[in-house]
């Protein structure tokens, strides 16, 4: 698209008092993605740059184009962005910038996560474990029944676990129930702005999610729910999350969605099983026959397959006769921890980029220090 190669990413950083109207409005110049928007900003070396930009220079740059170009240099967006700002100020939303130092971890890990996003709550979007909870809006007494069931068994061992869910009839606004009841945090990501909530009678359940959690949004205040827009909003619950467990599914539905999303951010991936004439369980066992969910049926599943022990081992310093350094030694006794790590989850402990981690990790196996595994598992060599 644009020829951004030669523009060093240590100008993105360099955004650090970028005025509230010029991040929301580079999430709305139409025809631009959250993954083109960075590239925007790489190339013009800042946000304002993109703005103040005229059309004749525009259509010059190569991958542009009139049409983009005209999207671009209009300032309706800008004036649009300005009233949002006032809202969301008057509302005491927060707003997540990607360039913000506080952007969440998790999302910050994939390339099309939101530019921009709002959001309304209590709840740390950087907990140390989260967990997305979905399904079919058409949800059997029994898998509320296993949703409220695997919630509470978490909840009793993990009290600061984060559940994330989209608001919607079924699984999700079960699964925020379930999270509320057992005294977890709980976020919903909406499908449309803050002005509504869809559906209306799930509006006391906001409230309270707003008390103990929160709701998220990536869309301007006055958006209406449309199908397009919830179908976007599943990457979202796909990319906060350590996990997407999906309770109950058809052979089709937004839930399959979120999982394929989270599968292709390497995000675990749970079904529920169900017998094979229970249409609420084709889609879940059609994830688990093709291997693109491990299947659970308890809280311990879960617990097994993300080693969320209870109980944690205490770090011990292991006599070597290898040195580390400080980074090297903080990431020993992280994997020390757990006894085995993932390398988001060293990402999240650590504060250590994933590129950069990388490095550090491969050098630490050079040493015989970890050794890696499938699915970027890092255990401490016995």
């Amino acid at each position: 698209m644009w020829y951004i190669c030669s523009v060093s990413l240590n100008i993105l950083y360099m955004n650090s008092n970028i005025p509230l109207e010029y991040k929301i409005a580079l999430g709305q110049i139409p025809r631009v993605g959250d993954n083109s928007a960075r590239k925007l900003v790489a190339f013009f070396g800042s946000v304002e740059a993109i703005f103040t930009e005229k059309y004749s220079s525009l259509i010059k740059i190569q991958g542009i184009g009139e049409t983009l170009a005209r999207y671009i240099s209009d300032k309706t967006y800008l004036d649009i962005a300005k009233q949002e700002a006032e809202y969301v100020t008057k509302k005491n939303i927060k707003t997540y910038f990607y360039l913000d130092d506080d952007y969440p971890v998790r999302l910050s890990q994939c390339e099309d996560s939101p530019v921009v996003f709002f959001y309304k709550g209590n709840a740390d979007l950087n907990s140390q474990k989260i967990l997305s909870v979905v399904g079919t809006r058409n949800a059997t007494s029994r898998g509320k029944d296993i949703c409220d069931k695997i919630i509470g068994e978490l909840a009793q061992r993990h009290p600061n676990l984060l559940i994330a869910s989209g608001l919607a009839y079924g699984i999700d606004v079960a699964a925020h129930k379930a999270a509320l009841r057992h005294n977890l945090p709980t976020v919903g990501v909406l499908g449309h702005g803050f002005q509504i909530i869809y559906p209306a009678e799930h509006r006391p359940i906001a409230d309270e999610m707003i008390e103990n959690g929160g709701i998220i949004s990536d869309f301007l205040h006055e958006e209406q729910p449309e199908r397009n827009n919830f179908i976007k909003r599943n990457r979202i619950i796909a990319e906060m999350s350590d996990a997407t467990l999906v309770v109950e599914s058809g052979v089709k539905g937004g839930s399959l969605i979120t999982a394929e999303i989270a599968s292709s951010y390497n995000r675990d991936v749970f079904a529920v099983p169900g017998r094979p004439d229970d249409i609420y369980s084709a889609g879940c066992n059609n994830l688990i026959r093709n291997n693109k969910a491990a299947l659970v049926e308890c809280a311990n599943d879960i617990e097994y397959f993300m080693q969320w022990d209870a109980k944690k081992k205490q770090p011990v310093q292991r006599q070597l006769f290898v040195e580390m350094n400080m980074e090297e030694q903080s990431i020993y006794n992280i994997i020390a921890q757990e006894g085995e790590a993932n390398i988001d989850a060293i990402c999240r402990a650590s504060g250590i980029p994933i590129n950069k981690l990388s490095a550090i990790l491969l050098q630490m196996e050079m040493k015989g220090v970890v050794i890696s595994q499938p699915a970027n598992i890092y255990k401490i060599t016995s």
